[in-house]
């Protein structure tokens, strides 16, 4: 785990938070960007047929593993798990508190003597959120799933190319006029470039920092 005072965002050389104060007061604008930095990411590995370990997660996330591909359980604002496939789920905490959830999962696994794994990644990714009435139709210019509401909906996730740029993908709200929310996990490396992108794809609808 990287001390706290030396994290540094993989956008931070784009001034977002300056951007984001100086944005406070646009309105009008068909989509908002936002960095979430440095979210806590957790890979787990597992067997869900095994009532140790699903006993082991549920008691350290107090949530239950998803078995539904692609589907999140939780809630936005709070500790999530995200399907990634059949023994293998990502758990989305708060921004410095996966050294803590680790340690409690790795003590709930029996130390290691269960048939699972646990990997800490929060440093391997930063998230995207993309939001606002066209930011389904931004998206849509460079994902290839179909995300029509009655398709892809809150709760749901999916791991898809966007621009090019491979991607966890999940969305967390959406309005009564179908606008809806989504957060971008992606690697560290490629972060400037689907940040520049979203960016560029949303000067037609009006863009803003948050």
């Amino acid at each position: 785990m990287v001390d706290a005072y030396r994290l540094r965002s993989p956008l931070d050389h784009l001034s977002l938070a300056a951007r984001a104060q100086a944005e406070a007061e646009h309105t009008g604008t068909g989509v908002v960007l936002t960095e979430i930095a440095h979210p806590g990411l957790i890979n787990i590995r597992g067997d869900t047929s095994d009532p140790a370990f699903i006993a082991a997660v549920e008691k350290t996330i107090k949530l239950t593993a998803p078995t539904a591909p692609n589907t999140v359980t939780g809630k936005p604002s709070q500790t999530r798990i995200m399907w990634l496939g059949p023994d293998e789920w990502l758990v989305i905490t708060k921004p410095g508190r996966s050294e803590r959830v680790m340690a409690a999962l790795w003590k709930n696994l029996k130390d290691g003597k269960l048939h699972a794994a646990v990997t800490d990644s929060s440093e391997a990714r930063t998230c995207i959120r993309i939001e606002g009435p066209r930011a389904r139709e931004v998206l849509a210019k460079g994902c290839p799933i179909d995300l029509h509401p009655s398709a892809f909906g809150p709760s749901q996730s999916a791991q898809c190319i966007v621009a090019k740029c491979g991607v966890m993908l999940t969305q967390t709200a959406q309005a009564k006029d179908t606008a809806g929310t989504y957060e971008l996990y992606v690697l560290r490396s490629f972060a400037t470039y689907l940040w520049t992108w979203l960016e560029d794809a949303s000067q037609e609808y009006g863009v803003r920092v948050a």
